[in-house]
């Protein structure tokens, strides 16, 4: 089962030096195999998304991906963009760019969706309870979209646990994301 880490703000600082030495000890202990640079309200997002994709790339199996923003991501080289759940429209773009293609997803309908506009993944969340996202899906759900759709999806939302991560695989999910599990 691949493991998808999602940066938060919460868990890094602003300085370079420190966020690369920090993202550097978070990917040689957890060993993911997707890494997301995400920070809504960075000013610095650009410059910050550059040494992200630099730590990416000295882990020779981790896919670096990019929040939002397609030209960055084609810029910097990154693996891939995580486009949100209104970014549908975006898709084809990215594709175009020759960028693999993770989107945000909250229900079956999307993740259809976004495997007919041609996404490589999908995250799907929120799974278990997590703070300020709603009322958790579930495992049960989980299986049933899986049953129900060929794409890639990772698991997200509340995942903090080995347990949790086991329930996810025995889901038979291609991958679960986190934020919290890995810090």
């Amino acid at each position: 089962m691949k493991k998808y880490l999602i940066t938060s703000r919460e868990f890094y600082t602003d300085t370079p030096a420190i966020f690369r030495n920090i993202l550097h000890e978070q990917f040689r202990e957890h060993l993911p195999n997707y890494a997301l640079y995400r920070d809504k309200s960075n000013p610095n997002y650009d410059i910050q998304a550059a040494h992200f994709v630099e730590v990416c790339m000295q882990f020779e199996n981790i896919k670096s991906f990019i929040h939002q923003n397609i030209d960055l991501a084609k810029e910097l080289n990154a693996s891939g963009v995580h486009l949100t759940s209104s970014q549908f429209d975006k898709i084809k773009s990215a594709k175009e760019l020759g960028l693999e293609v993770i989107i945000s997803t909250h229900t079956h309908e999307e993740v259809i969706k976004a495997k007919d506009l041609g996404a490589d993944a999908v995250t799907y969340s929120p799974i278990f309870s997590s703070p300020n996202k709603g009322e958790p899906k579930g495992i049960d759900d989980l299986k049933v979209l899986i049953a129900r759709c060929n794409i890639k999806i990772f698991a997200l939302g509340g995942i903090v646990s080995s347990e949790q991560i086991k329930e996810v695989q025995d889901a038979k999910a291609y991958g679960f994301a986190s934020i919290r599990y890995f810090y």
